[in-house]
């Protein structure tokens, strides 16, 4: 009896049909771009300084400039000043009484200003930016500076325990059904998120964001292969993970348009109530299917892919298929056949090390793009632009060279990467922006490599029985560190 993937090249392995659907669903992994690096726009932290009641009207009374008014209200601001005490401390001044002069008002209290008492900013924070972030709405500095952290700490925690039930879902009520689920709770939650009135509430729609977002992002990606023929689930692989780099490159543009994070929050959720026309444009999955015994819709599906491909129909015995030839006699694998063999022990460890060092290294470059001191938008851009020829590199280089030399060097890449920055300084910022840029390519071939050998290096009962659920183990086991 024919296999799966034979009936899949019948009927077409890459018509008209697998690339429609490789389109539609591709926007899934655009989408998911703001959820996962969002923080970088959504959290952006701009030069501050306490608020000082009085000093406006002092500054307009004697006529001051930008830079007179900051010299001479402004603890610590010269090159040898702390920049805590710079954005977090404020002079225990009055500055709403006569007795301060136009030129150097402070000299009339002390002979030297550096012994004037300091205190925290109790009336707020002034930030020199035109727009706005959730730092600046909900201060988040100084001593909530780590709440900024605990919001992108949030997401990945969602991601955790979010993946945590995502193979379940998928594996007994179907990809689409997961699907369609987690888009529509990660639409709400986004635009929910935007109307947040608290910081609490904010934390809790990220969380549900997290929760669901990665599941969506992993249905879309198991589906769209399970839809092609073996010889293109490379490819699709491959271009699903580029088209992460296309969202990236398009929240660039977002956020420049709207500099208010509240604005952007509903520009990059409001589009994904379209993910509600899947559940017409979208079947369900002929593999998952046969492998719940729903042999009679897989055979109308296989049909109308056919049709689609202007294909001949699939055999008419496929009615009485049954995936137990892909599986080997063993119908029900679980996490611990992983770990069964010292074969099978060593591939599982090494792509948990290499799933952790992805993750935090992606994470982490992105991250410091945020906090380059440069400009925001265009430093972005540049380290997102490095995917595109990543993955064409992988795309030219798999079939030729293989998966364990451009999987070493591109580890080796990236490492070196992270390993100079350290020594460079921070006044550099092209070449550290450079250097990031060639690390953040570097990990990202990595990244979209272990993907693929992620099940190609597992025998055919774990590969193909349930073939989410060994990609989502190994991604659970790192996704909490994620952010860390």
């Amino acid at each position: 009896m024919p296999t799966v993937d034979d009936v899949l090249e019948q009927v077409g392995g890459f018509g008209w049909f697998q690339k429609q659907a490789f389109l539609t669903l591709c926007l899934l992994s655009a989408a998911f771009a703001p959820i996962y690096v969002g923080i970088v726009f959504l959290g952006f932290t701009p030069d501050h300084r306490c608020q000082n009641p009085g000093v406006a009207e002092l500054s307009q009374r004697c006529g001051w400039s930008q830079d007179e008014e900051l010299n001479y209200t402004v603890p610590g601001l010269g090159a040898e000043g702390d920049v805590f005490t710079r954005q977090c401390r404020r002079y225990e001044v009055d500055w709403n009484q006569s007795a301060l002069g136009c030129v150097d008002p402070l000299a009339g209290l002390t002979t030297n200003s550096s012994h004037l008492p300091l205190g925290p900013c109790t009336h707020g924070w002034v930030y020199d930016t035109p727009g706005s972030s959730i730092v600046t709405e909900f201060n988040l500095v100084c001593g909530d500076s780590w709440k900024v952290d605990l919001f992108q700490s949030c997401v990945n925690v969602g991601f955790f325990l979010g993946s945590l039930g995502v193979g379940y879902i998928a594996d007994r009520f179907g990809r689409k059904v997961c699907l369609l689920g987690t888009t529509l709770i990660n639409t709400i939650s986004g635009v929910l998120m935007a109307f947040s009135p608290s910081y609490a509430s904010m934390l809790f729609f990220r969380f549900l964001q997290g929760l669901v977002s990665k599941g969506s992002w992993t249905a879309g990606y198991i589906l769209i292969t399970e839809f092609v023929g073996p010889d293109y689930r490379k490819m699709v692989a491959i271009l699903y993970q580029m088209i992460f780099a296309v969202g990236l490159v398009l929240l660039v543009g977002i956020a420049y348009a709207l500099p208010n994070w509240r604005w952007l929050q509903l520009a990059v959720s409001l589009p994904t109530f379209l993910f509600a026309f899947y559940y017409w444009c979208v079947p369900e999955s002929p593999r998952w299917l046969l492998s719940q015994k729903r042999n009679q819709q897989a055979a109308r599906i296989m049909a109308h892919i056919a049709q689609k491909n202007r294909r001949p129909p699939p055999p008419a015995d496929f009615k009485m298929f049954s995936l137990q030839e892909d599986v080997t006699g063993k119908l029900s694998p679980s996490f611990t056949d992983l770990f069964r063999t010292p074969h099978l022990r060593k591939h599982t460890f090494i792509l948990l090390y290499l799933w952790f060092t992805s993750s935090v290294i992606y994470q982490g470059l992105i991250m410091h793009m945020g906090a380059s001191g440069g400009n925001l938008y265009l430093d972005f851009l540049y380290s997102a632009l490095v995917e595109f020829p990543a993955s064409f590199f992988i795309i030219l280089t798999i079939d030729r060279i293989g998966r364990r030399y451009p999987l070493a060097v591109s580890n080796l890449m990236a490492g070196a990467a992270c390993f100079t920055m350290i020594f460079l300084s921070h006044e550099l910022h092209w070449l550290n922006i450079a250097v990031a840029c060639i690390g953040r390519m570097g990990i990202t071939i990595v990244f979209q490599m272990v993907c693929l050998v992620n099940a190609e290096l597992y025998p055919t009962f774990v590969r193909k029985a349930k073939p989410k659920e060994t990609m989502i183990y190994l991604q659970v086991q790192t996704s909490e560190f994620s952010g860390a």
